[in-house]
């Protein structure tokens, strides 16, 4: 039988998020659904309702979550009803051409809930990158469900559903950072952050968090950076260069997503060094750069996507880190609050007051 629950929804463009009663639909072959006990507040959940991924207006927001699976459909076999999940939304299929050449983490045909949430008058939800996990249960693909420790605290393994996992991931599985490898970090909010924390995990031997707010700085060097440069008193590109020797670092990571920011990391880089994109651009922006440049000092120019991770092989390698304290995620939760606070947690966010705000329910 469908359930009533509350849910956070974005009705409109730029309209404040309101709580709704959600309907939700028993599973189908598939399907779960998922009993959500906490979810950080991303700024993709704040691009949504700001019209900046579609249109598909309501949405029913949240989308770094974690919780206990409630119920499944039929087919189902990856999880069972009480198991403890992180929530992906990179769901593969291992039928694509991606899939099956063995980089299932490029998935051309991830999977979402082909039942749709609705609000009680039967409007249809768009769900949040296919979870809309800022309600108190969720209706998501089974593949979306990734099973890890439950000794891990909810509010610290949902994280893993996006910034973080993006951060690790785009210097880990994207950049490939290795033992003794100089990094450079161009914005250090919750995916730079992060960025920061994979590379000390994967050895870097230097690693240079870049921002315009010492407060991220700060953290950024509580997370692993050797060193610090803030983009307002300092050259960027001659800093980083001057700390690695005059040559740049081996890895850069643009985690802002700015044609700017991209130049800087372009430059900063050693010659034969990895320029990671991890943040978002908006599809107005464009970028220009002398091709001899591009063709002169080779290496290579990534984008990464979710941290080009692969959630049933991460998630809980990554949780089982965190569980030995190899891994300080704890650092990233700036306050837990609930389903009323997520409009004033986009207002911090934005003025960049937290890491995560983290909705627990």
């Amino acid at each position: 039988m469908a359930q009533q629950v509350r849910g956070v929804v974005a009705p409109g463009k730029g309209q404040p998020v309101r709580i709704e009663t959600i309907i939700v639909p028993d599973p189908g072959p598939g399907e779960a659904v998922v009993k959500v006990q906490a979810c950080g507040v991303c700024h993709t959940d704040l691009h949504y309702r700001e019209g900046g991924i579609n249109d598909e207006f309501p949405f029913l927001l949240g989308h770094e979550a974690a919780g206990v699976v409630e119920s499944v459909g039929d087919g189902v076999t990856e999880v069972t009803p009480g198991d403890f999940v992180v929530l992906n939304w990179r769901a593969v299929c291992g039928q694509c051409r991606a899939c099956l050449r063995g980089r299932p983490w490029y998935c051309f045909d991830t999977h979402n809930a082909a039942q749709k949430m609705t609000l009680e008058d039967g409007t249809e939800l768009s769900p949040a990158l296919g979870i809309g996990a800022f309600a108190d249960k969720t209706l998501v693909h089974a593949g979306q469900c990734t099973k890890v420790d439950p000794a891990a605290k909810p509010e610290v393994a949902g994280l893993l559903g996006c910034g973080v996992m993006a951060g690790l991931g785009a210097a880990i599985n994207t950049g490939q950072v290795g033992r003794g490898d100089s990094v450079a970090v161009i914005g250090c909010g919750g995916v730079g952050a992060a960025a920061v924390l994979g590379a000390r995990l994967a050895g870097a031997a230097r690693i240079i968090a870049v921002d315009l707010d010492e407060r991220k700085l700060t953290t950024a060097s509580a997370l692993g950076a050797t060193h610090t440069v803030n983009g307002r008193e300092k050259d960027v590109v001659e800093t980083v260069r001057e700390l690695t020797g005059g040559f740049g670092a081996d890895v850069v990571v643009d985690a802002v997503g700015r044609p700017e920011t991209y130049e800087q990391a372009f430059y900063a880089r050693d010659l034969a060094g990895t320029v990671v994109l991890v943040g978002v651009p908006t599809p107005e922006m464009r970028l220009e750069l002398p091709l001899l440049d591009v063709f002169g000092r080779g290496g290579s120019l990534k984008s990464s996507w979710y941290g080009d991770c692969l959630p049933s092989r991460d998630f809980p390698m990554l949780i089982d880190l965190y569980l030995q304290g190899r891994l300080d995620l704890d650092a990233f939760v700036s306050e837990t609050i609930g389903l009323g606070d997520v409009e004033a947690a986009f207002e911090k966010m934005h003025h960049g007051d937290v890491l995560r705000s983290v909705v627990m329910l």
